[in-house]
């Protein structure tokens, strides 16, 4: 009996538990104790005792918090109707309202920040046109600009999200509130939306995370309003000095902060825990009348509104441009200009990250969906836990991680493209986990058992037959951590060069250094590269479900 327990699966659960401490525990070791540890090697709490005695940094939290609630707050209002009509109507050309949404939260975030400041900034061209005839128009800058860009890039998980849930409500249930009385906005919040609450806490917990770890939008048009990211990012590698040890102390207070927020979340959801299956899933109503044309009007208005910051930005790839002047008439400057700036080798070095990234992310999320859901027991469920950290935390922190860990000997990474990958891996990993745990569990067991019984290995079984029936839930997920990973730059601007640059960081420097028609020709690729990303997704998979 004993002989049995060592098995395969065992040597997988150790190599698991082996590669997590090495490559998260022991990098979050490293900013604690840098975060504690003085120069001359003596225990200190004095960066954190800086950190709260400062009005100024303690207000970076604040910041923080507050655009973050009102960015999760506003996505959930934007979010959550636009859902609704989708999927309790027939709404003409939803195909697109779908595509074009997903999209839209799809981009890469400071892009939207890039272009909202080049629609709507001092310069910006809805800012000159209104000024033109009188009209002006308040600042895109600080938390009102902050919030209005998260919010557009945001609301679209809501809307992914909320069109699952509503997809598992039964018929019956409607009908029978209806036949009581509780019709229209009543039913809407009694009924639907209580049916639906672990959903909605889920969404607002994916936005509150994405919306408080977003370093690249508070940073182009935060201005004066400094956000928790942004300031980890200026003590670290500021222009006007550096403090390592203030930084890993910052990092250290954005985990926790992040941590209570998310255990929080999980204790409301356990409020609700219930499972709904639609044995008579919802019909949908012709959108007529006046209500259909105010449903059409709002979810075409917002998806489109939310989409032209992408439209805008390859529209100015095109526009002549002297570095931050766009000139009338259209050519491939911008391209050629972006040729000479690395173009080439930010293409390459996206794509080779991005492809070996996912397929390391793929293996490993796959084998730790089988070991939490086939194999539970404690030392997997701890993998299960382990794998989750990186989701509740900033992107700069895991970057600083990487730099404490890997800048000295045993292990020198620091400068390779291998620090990026792994920094990548850990931080998208969540996402495809989460989607093949969830697939996993809707099949049976007994599949398994039978190719077993019929003399199989259990690593045959597992690559022949387990792995093939949760291709859906990989592929959907993957999706979403290949996205994720060519877009990332809050931890990719710290681990960075210019061998290893990516189509994200070159855009964020080519902003930066007001080149902007090349700015926009690097972000116009990386645009397009999302975007085919999306559709030969929704291509191979025949599917409009995508779990997040």
């Amino acid at each position: 009996m004993k002989k049995n327990r060592l098995e395969i699966w065992t040597f997988v659960t150790i190599g698991l538990l082996f590669l997590f401490f090495i490559f998260l525990i022991y990098p979050m070791f490293g900013i604690l104790k840098q975060s504690v540890i003085s120069e001359a090697g003596k225990f200190t709490l004095n960066e954190f005792a800086k950190f709260f005695s400062s009005s100024y940094y303690t207000g970076t939290i604040i910041n923080s918090f507050k655009v973050t609630v009102a960015v999760t707050v506003v996505t959930l209002i934007l979010g959550i109707p636009l859902a609704y009509f989708y999927s309790f109507y027939h709404l003409k050309g939803a195909k697109f309202l779908f595509v074009t949404s997903v999209l839209c939260g799809m981009s890469a975030p400071f892009i939207g920040a890039y272009s909202w400041i080049m629609l709507l900034g001092r310069s910006g061209v809805i800012t000159k046109a209104l000024a033109a005839v009188g009209i002006k128009i308040g600042s895109i800058y600080g938390f009102g600009g902050i919030l209005f860009v998260q919010a557009f890039k945001l609301f679209p998980l809501v809307f992914i999200y909320m069109v699952g849930a509503f997809k598992n409500i039964d018929n019956s249930l409607l009908e029978a509130a209806e036949s009581m009385g509780c019709r229209g906005i009543q039913r809407f919040f009694k009924i639907v939306i209580s049916l639906t609450m672990p959903t909605v806490l889920a969404a607002g917990l994916l936005v509150f995370m994405r919306a408080f770890a977003d370093f690249g939008t508070p940073l182009l048009i935060g201005e004066g309003y400094r956000t928790f990211p942004v300031e980890i990012y200026v003590q670290y590698l500021g222009e006007n000095g550096t403090n390592h040890s203030f930084a890993a102390a910052i990092s250290v207070i954005a985990i926790l902060v992040t941590a209570v927020v998310f255990f929080a979340q999980k204790k409301a959801t356990d409020r609700y825990k219930f499972s709904l299956n639609a044995l008579h899933p919802v019909e949908k109503k012709q959108a007529k009348g006046l209500k259909g044309a105010l449903m059409y009007l709002y979810s075409y208005g917002l998806v489109l509104l939310a989409y032209a910051p992408n439209v805008y930005i390859i529209y100015l790839s095109f526009r002549n441009c002297d570095k931050s002047v766009f000139k009338p008439g259209f050519s491939l400057g911008n391209y050629r200009a972006a040729m000479n700036k690395l173009l080439v080798r930010s293409t390459q070095n996206t794509l080779f990250l991005g492809v070996f990234t996912l397929a390391v992310i793929i293996l490993i999320s796959v084998l730790i969906a089988y070991l939490v859901v086939r194999r539970n027991n404690f030392a997997n469920n701890l993998i299960d836990t382990l794998s989750m950290l990186p989701y509740i935390m900033p992107g700069s922190v895991i970057g600083i991680a990487m730099v404490i860990a890997f800048s000295k000997k045993p292990l020198v990474l620091i400068g390779t493209i291998w620090i990026m990958i792994i920094s990548l891996v850990i931080r998208r990993m969540p996402y495809t986990i989460r989607s093949a745990t969830a697939t996993l569990m809707q099949i049976q067991p007994s599949i398994e058992e039978a190719a077993l019984s019929l003399g199989s290995s259990k690593i045959k079984t597992f690559f022949k037959i387990t792995v093939p029936m949760m291709t859906n839930g990989i592929v959907s997920g993957a999706i979403l951590s290949w996205v994720a990973i060519v877009t990332e730059l809050s931890s990719a601007i710290i681990l960075y060069n210019n061998k290893t640059i990516t189509l994200t960081m070159s855009a964020y420097v080519a902003i930066s250094r007001g080149n902007y028609g090349i700015a926009a020709a690097f972000s116009a690729v990386l645009t397009v590269l999302t975007m085919c990303s999306l559709l030969i997704y929704l291509r191979i998979s025949k599917s409009e479900d995508i779990k997040i």
